[in-house]
């Protein structure tokens, strides 16, 4: 049996901006055009969705939501780069990556790099099925 596990990193914009910009950190932030211009929340970070600010929301309802709301525009080529940077990750564990998107993905772990028999780590974290 296969084992594929599915990866979406959620709230993958807004943490990005959260990581590169301490200011942002512990904020409600959405990552998306501006509220005047008919902008729409790309991403929102957990702060935010606390509000109830959500991916595809128009921005001038967000904000109306969460009146303490950091509009962030988006800077793909960032996203792209930290995009890169899990993908390393995910490669380190299998060549068997079916990405969907900068924050979505398929593994394949049934043959793994770690040469660790995943068909028996039911309900284990990474950690736990591979110490070390």
């Amino acid at each position: 049996m296969r084992r594929i596990i599915h990866v979406d990193m959620d709230a993958f914009y807004a943490s990005v901006e959260q990581r590169d910009d301490p200011s942002l950190r512990g904020r409600p932030v959405a990552v998306g055009g501006r509220p005047e211009s008919r902008g729409v929340v790309a991403a929102s970070s957990y702060e935010a969705r606390k509000f109830g600010v959500h991916s595809a929301m128009s921005m001038a309802r967000a904000v109306r939501q969460c009146p303490g709301l950091a509009i962030v525009p988006p800077d793909f080529r960032r996203y792209r780069a930290a995009s890169q940077q899990v993908f390393a990750i995910f490669r380190s564990v299998t060549p068997l990556v079916e990405p969907l998107s900068l924050d979505e993905a398929y593994l394949d772990v049934t043959e793994n790099l770690w040469g660790r028999d995943v068909r028996h780590a039911r309900g284990q974290t990474a950690e736990a099925a591979h110490p070390g």
